[in-house]
């Protein structure tokens, strides 16, 4: 008998938050969020629970979603995906989380539908605002609902909220009334969300994430005979966690909870979950999860997504295969047929025609200022990398700590608002950029690392830029991270300081949380959004077996 090496999490490293599992036949997919960033919703595909490879994305176009001048973090959260085999038909749901102003939390929800995974999707649906991280119900009766988390904002109420259920009508394509609240919780670790609902013989099993999308998250359960409820809670939750324990944090807003960190696990923040039974008869958890740098707890990476293996038990509630509610590195894997899949290329030469589906941009479409074709990528310049309106920046998120990053540019700046490079990019007010611009003093092209601190800006001792193309090279080894540049691609000069990585982080980041360290290449035109930068190639060279630096 062939030896099936174990599982080991993540399964997709880098950010990969709020994975949903869903299955048609023998296929399964996972999505995951995508905040600021089109392409959105990353959907991955799988045949045997091990081999993942990004397939589609559920948003193409920047029209389905205005994001433009959103603030890091906001966007798009939590998609679900699901598969209704009456209506042959996947059913996308997500939400547009545009402001948490207040803690109001200003959010729109909608449901795109497609034949196939790889669509054509429709045009987006409006359900309500009443909450996020809203899921579709598809029931054995052809009803369909809508769960998602109605946050509270009044006060002297409890917080977090309550789940809330409501009906949709897929011919009208609206709900049904109002949503009702229906669930308070499971554990009292507050900060409920992620719901998704099920339908398991004769009960409806709700899935919830809470204890907030940090240090103390976790994957709790419900069931109830009815949809409505009322839900009794699993008397074992949570059922996946980092942080073991009955702890009581209702009261407290903060999502990190640093005090909650587990040394006994790789796997921090594990929580946020969904699930899929196999064609062998198995269950599989999603979730998502991170690896800190110790001590200080920052996750360069984000929330990375892992799978748990799960039985259930003949009283009918999900466990871990190991019996405890630990997330773990390595799992008992799959005895579905073993289905390899190519990983994408280390070296992108951009021949096209189109781009490879891992790159993305912030806030709008790739190809409304990017360009691949015979003699590479073009970029053409658009605003300031702080900006939150169109920014010409292509990246392609960070899935290691020990990575070396490589191009070859060809720009000709001719005035101080010109500039192109490579970058390593949290958000718009946290990146690391050496470009290539115009130094009026020297009266010629120069080099210079550009770091963004929490939206203080440092720029590094410029360095004349040799004639022609330049080589650009970005190396992370686990804490450092430093730039140099060739004039040959041979022979490398070290440029501007080495930085700390894990300053790139939710947990160091004033402007940003819950996405994660990306690497690209940009191009500014403050003058008129026009003059291109050429990049010949992106060799990104990433030992991903290496963990973090703890």
């Amino acid at each position: 008998m062939k030896h099936i090496p174990a599982l080991k999490n993540p399964i997709l490293p880098g950010f990969h938050a709020d994975p949903c599992l869903c299955r048609r036949g023998e296929d399964y997919y996972l999505a995951v969020s995508s905040f600021e960033w089109f392409p959105g919703v990353p959907i991955y595909h799988s045949r045997d629970m091990r081999h993942w490879e990004l397939l589609t994305h559920g948003l193409q176009d920047d029209r389905a979603a205005d994001l433009r001048r959103l603030p890091s973090a906001k966007g798009v959260w939590a998609p679900c995906l699901t598969w209704c085999e009456e209506d042959g038909l996947f059913y996308l749901t997500y939400s547009v989380m545009n402001s948490m102003e207040a803690r109001y939390f200003d959010v729109n929800n909608y449901v795109i539908t497609a034949p196939e995974v790889t669509g054509p999707w429709s045009a987006p649906v409006y359900l309500h605002s009443a909450g996020f991280d809203g899921s579709m119900f598809h029931d054995r009766d052809g009803k369909k609902y809508v769960i998602s988390l109605e946050w509270e904002t009044r006060p002297g109420y409890e917080k977090p909220g309550a789940i809330c259920l409501v009906e949709y009508d897929p011919a009208a394509k609206a709900i049904v009334g109002l949503p009702r609240r229906i669930y308070t919780g499971g554990t009292d670790r507050g900060c409920i969300e992620g719901p998704h609902l099920y339908r398991r013989g004769e009960w409806y099993y709700l899935l919830c994430a809470e204890g907030g999308t940090g240090y103390a998250h976790c994957v709790t359960m419900a069931r109830s005979h009815s949809v409505w409820g009322p839900y009794e809670p699993d008397p074992a939750n949570p059922i996946l966690t980092s942080a073991p324990g009955d702890f009581n944090e209702r009261a407290d807003w903060d999502h990190l909870k640093p005090r909650y960190y587990n040394p006994n696990t790789l796997l921090q923040k594990a929580g946020h979950g969904s699930y899929v039974d196999t064609a062998a008869g198995e269950t599989y958890l999603a979730f998502h999860c991170s690896r800190p740098f110790l001590p200080e707890l920052r996750c360069t990476l984000g929330r990375e997504a892992g799978l748990a293996r799960m039985v259930w038990t003949e009283d009918g509630w999900l466990r871990t295969w190991t019996g405890d509610n630990l997330a773990r590195e390595e799992v008992l894997p799959s005895a579905l047929p073993d289905a390899p899949v190519e990983r994408p290329p280390a070296r992108d030469l951009f021949q096209g025609p189109e781009l490879a589906p891992y790159w993305y941009a912030p806030r709008r479409s790739p190809g409304r200022f990017a360009r691949v074709g015979e003699g590479g990528l073009t970029l053409r310049g658009g605003e300031s990398l702080c900006s939150l309106h169109e920014v010409a920046l292509l990246a392609r998120k960070l899935t290691s700590v020990q990575v070396q990053v490589t191009t070859r540019l060809d720009f000709a700046p001719t005035r101080y608002q010109h500039t192109a490079g490579l970058v390593l990019y949290y958000d718009n007010m946290d990146y690391a950029y050496l470009e290539k611009t115009w130094d009026e003093g020297l009266g010629a092209p120069v080099l210079l690392v550009r770091h963004l601190e929490n939206g203080v800006r440092t720029d590094s001792r410029p360095v004349p830029a040799p004639p022609g193309p330049v080589w650009l090279r970005l190396t992370i080894q686990g804490r450092r991270t430093a730039f140099a540049w060739s004039a040959d691609g041979a022979e490398y000069q070290a440029v501007g300081p080495v930085l700390d990585t894990s300053t790139f982080s939710d947990e160091y980041c004033k402007y940003g949380e819950f996405t994660g360290a990306f690497v690209g290449l940009a191009c500014e035109d403050g003058v008129l959004h026009r003059l291109c930068a050429q990049f010949a190639c992106f060799d990104y060279q990433a030992d991903e077996e290496a963990g973090v630096n703890r």
